[in-house]
């Protein structure tokens, strides 16, 4: 490698290195920033206890794993796209890192009760946790996963037919005016 393609390859390096840093730091400052204020508030041990207890009782859907397999695969792309002979090495890292995240789902879970516990008194959460633990609630949250599916593709097919409609009829309203798109 010459003297230039050299120097360019660790500009390159450090560039690289000193991106990773500055979105480290900016992630740092945006988590810091977008943070509810519900987070920083006190909350009673017991209040919490229970808004746990409904995070545990209604976490069907497993979004912490859900998430981290997003991650490791938008990882695994991104290092391969650039790399793609470190496929095999870079499966195995990104295997060992999940692992390492395996645990400390506790962690995203008592945030998000965090979430309610700031959001519904001590008597509402038993009342609500008393609902999750019924038959009907159970039901419920055993069925919310396919549900909201089903909602989503009713929300886009709405979508899709909705929105050439509404052109037209935009459209319509506008050719009435005398303009013409």
């Amino acid at each position: 490698m010459d003297r230039d393609n050299m120097a360019f390859s660790t500009m390159t390096g450090v560039m690289t290195r000193a991106k990773a840093l500055l979105a480290v730091a900016l992630s740092a400052v945006l988590i810091t920033v977008a943070m509810p204020a519900a987070m920083a508030q006190e909350v009673p041990p017991e209040q919490l206890a229970l808004a746990r207890k409904y995070i545990d009782l209604t976490d069907r859907a497993s979004v912490y794993e859900i998430t981290l397999v997003e991650i490791g695969i938008g990882t695994m792309r991104q290092i391969v796209q650039q790399n793609p002979e470190l496929s095999d090495k870079t499966d195995a890292a990104v295997g060992k890192v999940l692992e390492e995240y395996r645990d400390r789902k506790g962690e995203l879970l008592d945030q998000f009760a965090r979430i309610y516990a700031v959001r519904f008194t001590v008597e509402e959460l038993q009342q609500i946790v008393a609902f999750y633990e019924s038959p009907t609630g159970q039901k419920l949250s055993q069925a919310n996963t396919e549900v909201n599916s089903d909602l989503q593709a009713v929300l886009q097919v709405f979508t899709n037919n909705t929105r050439s409609e509404f052109f037209a009829k935009v459209r319509a309203e506008l050719r009435s005016q005398g303009l013409e798109l």
